[in-house]
């Protein structure tokens, strides 16, 4: 199965990274393509969004100024299927990434993204105080997936965090 194509840009205000593609975003070539995933759900209820966008349409909210890739690009059916190697090659090819595009943000969905790139085990929700990058605002924010059993409230209200701070410019 081929590699999702990441959406990223120069002048960009938020990438998001995720762990990597869901075998039905590898089979259609778009991020967040499992029905189960509430990612398009949790950006239009947070703000991040003005409308509820569709998995075909992650190309087009480069326009918004959001880019997405993940720290490995190979789809699997889940986590537990990639390797420590992937994870250490995913780490310095999202770090080069990250160093070329410099967005006003890097979102990670879900604290075990954030731990694989920052090799850093405890993170709280939101913007974080020591950024693995120096100079790069790092938001650490709750995974999307289906599986995740915190209340989607809760978690909508993580990401509206992020809605509000790039409005505030406040990072912190």
């Amino acid at each position: 199965m081929e590699e999702i194509v990441d959406h990223l840009d120069y002048g960009l205000q938020i990438i998001f990274v995720g762990f990597n593609p869901s075998l039905r975003s590898g089979e259609v070539g778009h991020h967040y393509a499992n029905p189960r995933n509430n990612f398009w759900r949790i950006l239009y209820r947070s703000g991040l969004t003005p409308r509820l966008y569709e998995p075909e349409e992650d190309g087009e909210l480069l326009k918004l100024g959001y880019g997405f890739t993940n720290i490995v690009a190979r789809p699997t059916r889940g986590i537990e299927d990639i390797t420590r190697e992937e994870y250490k090659e995913g780490r310095e090819i999202l770090c080069r990434k990250l160093i070329k595009y410099r967005p006003r943000v890097v979102c990670f969905v879900g604290k075990g993204v954030y731990a694989e790139y920052s090799k850093r085990r405890q993170a709280e929700w939101g913007f974080q105080p020591d950024p693995f990058i120096p100079g790069l605002h790092e938001f650490v924010a709750p995974s999307s997936s289906g599986l995740v059993r915190m209340p989607m409230d809760e978690i909508i209200s993580i990401y509206s965090r992020l809605k509000r701070a790039m409005e505030e410019e406040i990072y912190v």
